[in-house]
């Protein structure tokens, strides 16, 4: 039995992975900070193919837990899927240290170390799919450190999928588009941020978890076997064309103030 890793599963994308990796007979190790939501997820596999370790990747002994907690229950590291991240990015000039810190902490140093302990663990046939952003890959309004530690992830996949490649170990990143999760939920009650997504996205909808999920999971699968250094990004077609819906065409243009 194949044997994942999935940070960040406790809501949203990272649950949404977990689930369907466990579906899919896999047996999933689930991270996250907060027990009660890690619970739930055990609860909705319910099965001996799901165990989960409350944690904060920030922590110095973060990656050495997971690791060990993998291999102690299952004896084997399969795939690592870097998930965890946080939101509501600030612009540059509006960026102060300790908020710069807290992004590349969590979403570029943690994914970093987590990685560089999984890795020597993998077997040909392995793989690592981190979940970057389209900020990574088009310029993003208040992408500030969000946008950077992004950017780094995506940097690393590469990294990783050039290093360690001969070795039979992969390495993708999948960039979603706006997925409605409880993260973007709050955002998107924000009226402009919701033009921006729905009316300049040529698909009639937003990004769903499944779309997410069902990306890495096949990039875990045999048809993602040949897939390396690569960013998928699932967006709806948002970030690769620059399209308006019939409203934002039609709509009256005010003057800015």
């Amino acid at each position: 039995m194949q044997v994942a890793i999935v940070t960040g599963a406790s809501s949203g994308i990272g649950f949404g992975c977990a689930t369907t990796l466990a579906e899919q007979g896999m047996a999933v190790l689930g991270t996250g900070r907060d027990r009660d939501r890690l619970a739930e997820l055990e609860k909705a596999v319910g099965s001996d193919r799901i165990a989960t370790l409350a944690v904060d990747l920030t922590d110095d002994d973060a990656p050495s837990r997971i690791v060990d907690a993998a291999l102690q229950r299952w004896g084997r590291i399969d795939y690592l899927v870097n998930n965890a991240g946080i939101g509501s990015p600030k612009p540059l000039h509006e960026t102060d240290d300790e908020t710069l810190d807290r992004f590349l902490g969590i979403m570029l140093r943690a994914p970093f170390r987590l990685a560089r302990d999984v890795i020597v663990h993998m077997q040909p046939g392995s793989a690592i799919i981190n979940i970057t952003s389209t900020f990574a890959v088009v310029g993003g309004l208040r992408g500030g450190a969000y946008s950077a530690a992004k950017g780094g992830l995506t940097a690393l996949t590469t990294h990783i999928a050039c290093q360690y490649g001969p070795l039979g170990i992969r390495c993708n990143a999948v960039a979603p588009g706006v997925t409605v999760t409880p993260m973007v939920a709050k955002r998107l009650e924000d009226e402009r941020f919701r033009k921006i997504n729905t009316e300049m996205t040529p698909h009639q909808r937003l990004g769903r978890v499944e779309d997410i999920a069902a990306t890495v999971a096949f990039l875990c699968s045999e048809g993602g076997s040949f897939i390396n250094g690569q960013t998928i990004v699932v967006d709806g077609g948002w970030s690769s064309t620059k399209y308006l819906s019939d409203y934002a065409l039609n709509a009256e243009w005010v003057p800015r103030r």
